[in-house]
């Protein structure tokens, strides 16, 4: 049973070290998560057809239910969402026919949860999902390992939604499950270590230290009971990778990638979905190293493989155009980048509707490039759109509405609007260090961001503390010589100069007043 590849994590805007969460949004890049059976691209819910059709099912009704789950994942796997919804709802009412307690009806309800939520709708997923979760337990027993698979779906959905604690429940009571009923070294109890592992890298600090003996442990455990070239193989290896990159640890990244990449090649062929994932977190690594004349042909040859595979409007295309965008961006290319950012807003509200949180980080980095252009007029709208996006589907208290947040915040700051923007960034602040904790390195960003102004204002004695705290997040979380946390000390070592000049000239400038007085 394999995973999902990785299909791309939006390149959304970083800066100042803004990290870009993991495993959710469209945000591109990050570990892969974990469900099966793999639907080319990143962060689908991945159907589960698979693993729950391992379920001791009675004889298929003559009232059409296969086929129509048939045609409803065909829809799916082809990006046809509004399809794949009739059919699934035709689906579940077929199923229902066999009973509230029946298996086929779980699965029903489990695959249209995977639906609702690849929409963004997660109140209506998480009620499906629950739904499916009560059904197999009262079939299987709560301790049955094929309740892992819809609890490991519940998982990501809560993680989606930035309950990371009932998240870690739900994995660990999967993995639990899994380590009873199959042996600590089967491959699906690997699967619950990558998911656990996932989580803990995006919390960042010391849940990061967490996430890499979880990840070895699951390679291993693929490697001996799979072999050292299968492709669940080179999923893991993608997924190590990708904390390594995350704790700028680059060296011991790219050659994983590499390996993951050799793998898939010669396992699934040049022309399979997760190969173009791995590509794309490739051309992630190279773009943050700044090595684009690497990175744009691999964002290139993922981009032609999926056209090829899925077609030119399917949904997972727009992940990978928004990060070539990205790449021509960043190197001043805005003619080349606008057209690809449109073409992906384009897809993603072709397949999901104008109301998906995949739209707010393309929106975000559409703004950027106007506003890198001075088209403030143009960048604010976009901005105000992305965030209302976000806020509507994930709630204010949302991490990835902090980061829309700031982001405006931002071109508030470069238009001199500096009182709403030192606003906005405590706003930013308080959901961040609320949602994941006072010491993560996105807290770190937006203390910088509130550093800064302070330092243009010349109000060092606010900016210095600031600074302080954000230095320590970032040498913690991402190393003492990582770009970021360098930039950091040295902008707290110029503030403190600062503050000793002014002291010094506190000091001569009593010292003058004090002389006239003795002479006298």
């Amino acid at each position: 049973m394999t995973e999902p590849g990785d299909c791309c994590r939006l390149a959304g805007k970083k800066q100042p070290g803004l990290l870009s969460p993991p495993g959710n949004e469209l945000q591109l890049t990050a570990s892969i998560g974990d469900r099966r059976p793999p639907v080319a691209g990143r962060k689908q819910p991945w159907l589960l057809a698979a693993a729950l059709l391992l379920f001791s099912l009675p004889a298929y009704s003559a009232n059409g239910w296969e086929a129509k789950m048939a045609a409803a994942t065909r829809a799916y796997q082809g990006g046809r969402y509004g399809e794949a919804e009739k059919f699934f709802l035709a689906a579940a009412k077929a199923a229902e026919a066999f009973g509230p307690a029946d298996l086929r009806l779980g699965l029903t309800l489990n695959n249209l949860a995977a639906l609702y939520e690849s929409q963004g709708n997660y109140r209506q997923a998480e009620s499906l999902y629950r739904r499916a979760l009560g059904i197999a337990e009262g079939a299987l027993g709560p301790e049955h390992p094929n309740v892992a698979a819809t609890l490991n779906n519940l998982g990501q959905l809560y993680r989606a939604q930035a309950k990371y604690k009932e998240a870690e429940v739900l994995y660990d009571r999967a993995l639990k499950i899994r380590e009873a009923a199959l042996g600590p070294a089967h491959p699906d109890v690997a699967q619950s270590l990558s998911n656990l592992a996932a989580l803990y890298d995006f919390l960042g600090k010391g849940s990061r230290r967490q996430a890499e003996p979880l990840y070895l442990r699951a390679l291993a455990i693929r490697e001996k009971a799979l072999g050292p070239a299968h492709p669940d193989v080179a999923v893991t290896l993608n997924n190590l990778a990708e904390l390594y990159r995350s704790q700028a640890k680059y060296k011991e990244a790219e050659p994983l990638y590499l390996r993951s990449i050799a793998i898939l090649e010669k396992t699934r062929g040049a022309a399979h979905p997760d190969l173009a994932n791995t590509w794309n977190n490739l051309a992630e690594l190279y773009r943050g190293l700044g090595r684009y004349a690497q990175a744009e042909p691999l964002y290139a040859r993922a981009l032609e493989s999926l056209e090829k595979t899925l077609g030119p409007g399917h949904p997972n295309l727009a992940a990978i155009l928004n990060n070539l965008a990205e790449l021509y961006r960043v190197q001043g290319k805005n003619r080349q980048a606008r057209p690809l950012y449109h073409r992906s807003l384009g897809i993603l509200t072709k397949a999901f509707g104008p109301q998906h949180p995949g739209l707010g980080p393309v929106l975000n980095n559409l703004a950027e490039l106007y506003r890198g252009e001075a088209e403030f007029a143009r960048a604010e709208p976009l901005y105000q759109r992305a965030l209302a996006i976000v806020e509507k589907a994930l709630g204010p208290s949302h991490p990835d509405v902090a980061i829309a947040w700031n982001n405006l915040a931002e071109l508030y700051d470069e238009q001199g609007n500096h009182l709403r923007a030192g606003r906005i960034y405590r706003r930013s602040l308080a959901i961040l260090e609320k949602a994941l904790g006072p010491d993560h390195p996105n807290v770190a960003a937006v203390l910088n961001r509130l550093a800064q102004q302070y330092d243009f204002q010349g109000k060092y004695s606010l900016a210095e503390p600031l600074y302080r705290r954000a230095g320590a997040i970032l040498a913690t979380s991402l190393g003492p010589d990582h770009k970021e946390t360098r930039a950091t000390r040295e902008s707290h070592a110029g503030v403190l100069e600062k503050i000793r000049q002014e002291e010094e000239i506190q000091r001569m400038e009593a010292g003058a007043k004090a002389r006239p007085q003795e002479s006298r």
